[in-house]
Order: structure tokens, then C-alpha cells, then sequence
């Protein structure tokens, strides 16, 4: 699924990244816990979460994770955008729960890491 799907999906508002929207995305994780992030998820994956901080840039960046959904209208840092940006990463925000926005995404055809 392309990250331009996966923002239509979730009626999501692009915080940084809006020229890899093309880009692919093969699963998903939901996670606000950053260590089941380091366990359990794979490339080319999207992950879902609550947290706002430049610790979610730093795992996703290990993981090779290269788009970030910010759900319940969670709204990071410019500080942590600009981290993002710097790390070529699509950073995304949806006022949708993660339970919810996770059910989206499956519905629409995204399978789950792990």
C-alpha cells in the first residue's frame, strides 16, 4: 500500500515527507511501547502510535520504519518534525484512535508486522 493510500485511509494530515507519499508500505505495528517497536517490527512497515517524541524517530530510524502515524490528533514537536525530515521520513497525524486507524488500515488491505 503507498503512503498516499494510507493517508486518505486515516484522513490524515501530512506533517513532513509530502514527496514520498509514493513510497511503499508492506505491513503496520501499533505500539506506543518503543521496545515491542525493536521486537516485533519489520522494513518497509508503518507504525501507529501516541508518542511524540524524538525517541519514536530514533527506533523507527533503526528499524528502517520511513512512515510515522501520530494518532488521537497527536501533534509533535516542530523539534521532532524536523527530526523526522532529517531521517526521510513520512510523518503523519490522524485524529483517529489507534485501535480504530489499526482497523482502518486493515480493512483496506495492510497486513500487520510480526
Amino acid at each position: 500500500m503507498k503512503v498516499q493510500r494510507v493517508k486518505e485511509v486515516l484522513d490524515a494530515s501530512v506533517l513532513c515527507g509530502e514527496e514520498l507519499l509514493d513510497r511503499e508500505i508492506l505491513s503496520a505495528c501499533a505500539a506506543d511501547l518503543m521496545s515491542d517497536v525493536l521486537a516485533y517490527v519489520k522494513t518497509e512497515a508503518l507504525l501507529l502510535t501516541g508518542l511524540t517524541n524524538t525517541q519514536v524517530i530514533h527506533t523507527a530510524d533503526m528499524m528502517d520504519i520511513n512512515c510515522i502515524v501520530f494518532v488521537r490528533g497527536k501533534m509533535p514537536s516542530s523539534e521532532v518534525i524536523e527530526y523526522g525530515r532529517q531521517h526521510d521520513m513520512v510523518l503523519l497525524s490522524t485524529s483517529h484512535k489507534m485501535y480504530y486507524a489499526s482497523g482502518l488500515l486493515y480493512n483496506a488491505g495492510l497486513g500487520a508486522c510480526g
